[in-house]
C-alpha cells in the first residue's frame, strides 16, 4: 500500500481498535473477526489489531480491510508493550498487516525505535508510531515514521487523565500530516473533536470493543442513583 493509497482510504475517517479484555469472553481469533468485520459494516474504515496469528485470521475473513497490526508483551526488562521487538515486526508483516504500530517513547526497550522502523520497512509496510509527547512525535517524524499517533500520552507514568491529550494532537498535527487521534476518545462528540482540532484520522477502541468496560459505565451510573 502506497501513501496516497492510504491517505485515499482512511484519511479523515474511523480506526475501531478491535482489542477485548484480556482473558474475557470476547477474546477469541473469531469473536474478534467478527466483531471487526460488525465495525466495517457500521462505517470504519480501518481495524487495529494485537496479535499476528490473530490479525491472520481477521485478515483472511476480511481480505479487503485496512489492517493496522501491533503485538503487545509484557516484558520484565522493559515498560514497552507494543510491538517491543523486531520479530513482532516480521510476524506481522507475514500476518498481512497493511500498517505496523510501535511504542516509539524515549524508554529503556529491547530494540531501539529505528531498527523497528527499518524492520517495517524492509517488509514493505506502512510504519505508525505510537508516542506519548510532542518530542517523541517530532522524533518519530524526523525518523519518517507514516503515521504518527497520541496513543500513549497519558499512559507512562502517573495517573491515567479522563480525556483526550487534545493539546498533543493539535501539537503534533501542526508539523505532522498523518496524525492519529487515540487515547480515551469515547464519544462520537470526541471524534468530531479530533477531527476539528487536526487529526488526520482517529481510533476509537474501549467504547466499541470492550463491552465489559462500557457496561460498567452504565452500571456504575445506576448506582449513584440508588
Amino acid at each position: 500500500m502506497t501513501l496516497t493509497e492510504l491517505d485515499g482510504r482512511l484519511k479523515g475517517g474511523l480506526v475501531v481498535s478491535c482489542q477485548p479484555v484480556d482473558d474475557g469472553p470476547l477474546d477469541h481469533d473469531e469473536v474478534v473477526a467478527r466483531i471487526a468485520e460488525a465495525a466495517l459494516k457500521g462505517g470504519a474504515q480501518a481495524l487495529r489489531i494485537e496479535g499476528a496469528a490473530r490479525l491472520a485470521h481477521v485478515r483472511r475473513r476480511l481480505p479487503q480491510a485496512l489492517l493496522i497490526g501491533i503485538v503487545k508483551r509484557d516484558l520484565a526488562d522493559s515498560p514497552v508493550r507494543i510491538t517491543p521487538e523486531r520479530s513482532d515486526v516480521l510476524a506481522l508483516a507475514d500476518a498481512g498487516a497493511d500498517v505496523i504500530a510501535v511504542d516509539a517513547t524515549d524508554r529503556a526497550r529491547p530494540a531501539s525505535v529505528q531498527a523497528l522502523l527499518d524492520a517495517i520497512r524492509a517488509s514493505g509496510v506502512l510504519a505508525m508510531a505510537d508516542c506519548a509527547t510532542l518530542a517523541e512525535g517530532r522524533e518519530a517524524a524526523r525518523l519518517g515514521f507514516d503515521i504518527v499517533g497520541t496513543t500513549l500520552s497519558g499512559y507512562t507514568g502517573g495517573p491515567v487523565p479522563a480525556d483526550p491529550d487534545w493539546a498533543l494532537l493539535e501539537q503534533l498535527a501542526a508539523e505532522h500530516p498523518r496524525v492519529m487521534a487515540e487515547g480515551r476518545i469515547h464519544t462520537p462528540a470526541q471524534v468530531r473533536e479530533a477531527l476539528a482540532r487536526g487529526a488526520w484520522a482517529v481510533t476509537v477502541g474501549t467504547a466499541i470493543t470492550r463491552t465489559e468496560l462500557v457496561t460498567q459505565w452504565f452500571a456504575q451510573a445506576q448506582s449513584t442513583q440508588s
